[in-house]
């Protein structure tokens, strides 16, 4: 892992655990966070493993400061998020930080972001169940109103950034030469 990724990580664990502050409520312990597009922007510039530590990282920072004892069942859930959200890496066409990023790398990062959501929700689900006590009926709520708040964030703030990014990147930038 170069120092670039490493001091990625850290910038990223580091701004989830803050901006998770910010939060609307929509239900109990659930809403949507502006820090959960951090983890996507962070997965699609530095790949599965940057997405899956600043998730895992800035999620136990955010419980422990904020709750005083951290909830693994969720930390591994934005930490799942981060490393499927990663994987728009393995598209050899896709290089944000170059100014590459087109429809279908968006349409990419979104689908393997929501793979992402699925796979921390078996996790959290079963974490918070056998782990923690809590009731199923309850943890059916919050998962299905965290990954609908998720995917909201993601294609309204992560994703656009992204592209956005990329778009301030770009090598052309729309100009041309002229000839003399």
């Amino acid at each position: 892992m170069s120092t670039k990724t490493v001091v990625a990580i850290g910038i990223g664990a580091a701004l989830y655990a803050a901006l998770s502050f910010i939060e609307i409520p929509v239900g109990p312990n659930t809403g949507f966070r502006l820090a959960i597009a951090v983890i996507s922007i962070f997965g699609a510039f530095f790949g599965p493993t940057a997405g899956f530590l600043v998730g895992f990282l800035g999620h136990a920072l955010h419980d422990a400061f904020f709750y005083g004892s951290v909830w693994w069942s969720w930390v591994f859930m934005s930490a799942m998020l981060g490393f499927f959200g990663g994987f728009v890496q393995l598209d050899k066409k896709f290089d944000p930080l170059g100014g590459v990023c087109n429809k279908l790398n968006m349409l990419s990062m979104y689908i393997w972001s929501a793979v992402g959501m699925v796979a921390g929700s078996i996790l959290a689900y079963f974490g918070d169940v056998y782990l923690y006590g809590e009731p199923a009926e309850k943890l059916f709520i919050q998962i299905t109103l965290a990954n609908i708040c998720n995917l909201v964030v993601i294609f309204v703030i992560g994703i656009p950034a992204v592209a956005l990014i990329a778009k301030s990147r770009s090598k052309s930038k729309g100009l041309v030469k002229e000839e003399e």
